[in-house]
């Protein structure tokens, strides 16, 4: 009868974990596959990672020994790894909407967005109540921006900066309408999230109104919220 080799099956998994968990980010940034596939590859990666730990620790408390731990190595990098890319990523403690506004009453409306091949057949409106609610509980701090200038004004220097911020791309600027719309993709994954700036008249000058929203997946890791956050702080600076 031939003998079990469960430190062989370990370092398999966890070999195999680590092909998915590299193979998965890198097929999505060069645009091989889709970023939600490239993802799910990357998801399949650290799964096989867990089976090939619990694997190795089976092992190692049947007698496995130090070639049972060492089979464990490929699974704890992976694990590791993508721990770290998560944490990187500020995606502890979000919730999963993937969908923010600075106006949750009246939203920032996608204009040209929804022109967009990648859009196409997608609801660009905003989901309602539900983000709402969730949006207020986690993103407490989003609101719009107030300006002294007049709309006009106001929407020349939001223009700029918007030019200005590093991996936006510009698809849509309406002076009559004080609107911009645009598109940021992620670094690794090439995420793309389309996102809207409207300038409005407030009591005394402007208000900036702003909205992001993600094309895939139903969490954003806190995404959209803090590109929100980095305009709002290049504009008022």
């Amino acid at each position: 009868m031939a003998k079990s080799n469960p430190g062989g099956r370990t370092r398999l998994l966890g070999a195999v974990g680590l092909g998915c968990a590299v193979v998965g980010p890198l097929a999505a940034y060069s645009g091989i596959v889709s970023p939600l596939a490239g993802f799910g590859v990357m998801a399949l990666g650290l799964l096989l990672a867990i089976v090939s730990l619990v694997t190795g620790i089976v092992a190692l408390v049947t007698g496995g020994g130090g070639a049972a731990a060492r089979a464990m190595l490929p699974g704890f990098s992976v694990v590791g790894a993508i721990a770290l890319v998560l944490t990187l990523g500020g995606g502890g403690g979000h919730p999963r909407i993937n969908d923010i506004t600075t106006d949750v009453d009246r939203p920032p409306r996608f204009v040209h967005a929804a022109s967009i091949p990648a859009n196409h057949g997608r609801d660009m409106s905003y989901p309602g109540a539900a983000f709402a609610t969730q949006q207020r509980e986690g993103y407490g701090e989003i609101a719009p921006l107030a300006l002294s200038e007049a709309p006009t004004e106001a929407f020349a220097r939001v223009q700029k900066v918007a030019r200005s911020m590093e991996g936006w791309e510009i698809t849509r600027e309406d002076a009559e309408a004080g609107a911009l719309e645009g598109t940021q993709s992620s670094g690794l994954f090439r995420f793309v999230d389309d996102f809207v700036v409207e300038v409005r008249a407030g009591e005394s000058g402007s208000l900036v109104q702003m909205r992001s929203k993600s094309r895939d997946g139903q969490g954003d890791l806190g995404v959209n919220a803090a590109r929100i956050s980095a305009f709002f702080t290049a504009l008022g600076e």
